[in-house]
Formats: structure tokens, sequence, C-alpha cells
């Protein structure tokens, strides 16, 4: 029977395409997580957990070891995601893994010039390692999740009334992590995605003022966009007390929207899962209890 292993099982995408897998009756199914404990919600689901660590190669190669199939949750850690991918794909080539399923991420720019080239060179980079692994490979490109988007207006955007982000008219698909959770388990327990590369963006790019309208009808309260420089952005934020690490992830990303990075929409995500995608709206209702 094909083995599947689940990387980053106590994170929210890991742990959302184990579930998909374990509501569709598969049982061939496994998950690896660095903090044990924080996975004994399987355990008790009668699925086997076991221990890998994406800065401890041989932990991933034991943890790899009989593996078919591989679900490949990329690193959290910016400043560390690089070496600890490289960790991951060399280890799985290692442990006879046969096929690799990578979450990378949309870019329209691979030449260094990107605001957020620090995130997408890691990507790039595990991509390459992973076709030149002689693994068989489906490379699932994500979208900006709609979970970032009270992240970046904030909880009380409905009470302030503005959403304040230099990311200028620029769009990005946004689509909610759950859909990409069951289009990831679709990948998994279907045939004819080996060594293809796949846009999972959401079927709509939306702006910040598309957003902002969205709000302003969900809640009969006008929501204005105001597109600061990443300067006054900068300072704003500083003094809502957010670190400088917290104010530069933001801004980049915010300006890389701008300059359409994540401009991909795409309907493969509906197609895999058979239905329309969440649509934002929709999500900005519930998240925001309008």
């Amino acid at each position: 029977m094909n083995k599947i292993l689940i990387t980053g099982a106590t994170g929210n995408l890991g742990k959302a395409v184990a579930n998909e897998l374990i509501a569709k009756g598969v049982t061939n199914v496994s998950v690896m997580a660095r903090d044990l404990q924080k996975a004994e919600e399987f355990k008790a689901k009668g699925v086997e957990v076991v221990y890998g660590d994406y800065n401890d190669y041989d932990s991933l190669v034991k943890a790899f070891t009989n593996v078919d199939t591989l679900y490949f949750v990329s690193a959290s850690d910016v400043t560390q995601r690089y070496t600890q991918q490289e960790n991951v794909v060399k280890a799985a080539a290692e442990a006879g893994v046969k096929h690799i399923i990578y979450t990378s991420a949309q870019r329209k720019r691979e030449d260094g010039t990107s605001v957020i080239a620090f995130v997408i060179e890691a990507d790039l980079h595990t991509e390459a390692l992973i076709k030149e692994s002689g693994m068989t490979y489906t490379i699932l490109k994500h979208g900006l999740y709609a979970e970032l988007l009270p992240l970046f207006m904030g909880e009380s955007v409905i009470e302030t009334g503005v959403v304040y982000l230099p990311a200028g008219m620029g769009k990005a698909a946004y689509i909610s992590r759950n859909d990409l959770a069951i289009a990831g388990a679709t990948i998994i327990t279907t045939e004819g995605h080996e060594n293809k590369t796949y846009e999972f963006g959401g079927a709509t790019a939306y702006s910040f003022q598309d957003i902002a309208d969205m709000l302003t009808e969900l809640s009969g309260k006008t929501i204005e966009y105001v597109n600061p420089t990443a300067e006054e952005f900068a300072q704003q934020m500083k003094e809502y007390g957010l670190t400088n690490e917290e104010i530069d992830e933001a801004a980049g990303f915010c300006i890389a929207i701008a300059q359409d990075e994540f401009d991909f929409p795409s309907p493969t995500v509906e197609q895999l899962i058979g239905r329309p995608t969440t649509s934002i709206k929709d999500f900005l209702k519930k998240t925001y209890t309008l």
C-alpha cells in the first residue's frame, strides 16, 4: 500500500490536509511533527505520528524511510527555510521517497528583483533541487492565504473604517487555506499530477480597494482604503508597537502586492475540488462577523 506522509502536521495547512485525508477515509496516511505532544490529536485518531525536524537531517531520513508519497509543507522560518527545505528534499531522496508534493508560492519575478526575493529564492532553490532529485514531483504554487487579510488589515478595521496598507492598486488571487488543503488532498489521492506544476491561486484577484469596497458593503459603514508610502506605513506601525522585523515583512508583502507579484488567478483549485472556492466576500463576512 502506498504510504503517505504529511509534514508540518501541527501547522494550519499540514493539519488541514491530514484531516481532509482522514475524512476521505484514507488509512495509509501518517504525519510528521517536531513537537509530538502537539500532534496528540492524530494519535487519538489512530494515525501514526513520526518525529521530524527540518533542522535535523537524520531525523528526516528516518521519518521518510518507507514513505512513497511525501506532502512537503514549506518551512515557515523565513531566515532558515533555504537550508531547512534543502534538508527535506535531500533526505527524501536518500530515504527513497517516490513522489514529493511541495507547497511552493506564486510569484512574478524570479530574477532577484522582487521585494520578497528573500522568500522566493528559497522556493526556487527547493523546486530546482526537487526536479534534479529524480523523484516524481508535483509543485503547488500557492497564492496568498485569505487568512492573511485580517493580519494585514487588523482586527478592528470595521471600527477604524480604514484599510491602511502600502499595496497600491495591485491585486492578489487570495485563497482560503481550507480550499488549498482540500485541493492538496485531491492531488495526493488521484493520479495524473506527476511532474506537473500548478498555480494554486484563487479564481479572482482583488486589490485592497476591492477589499475595502466589500467591507463597506458588508458592514454598511464606509471603509476607506489608504495607500501610504512604505515609510509612512513603517512609522505608523512603529507607533502601534510592531517590531522592525514585523514591519519589514508586512511592508515587503504589501509592496509585492503593489507590484502584482501574486496576481495569478487560476481555476485549477476549483477544478480539483469540484466547486467554487470560498469567496473573499464570504471569508470577510465570517472573519469580521458581518
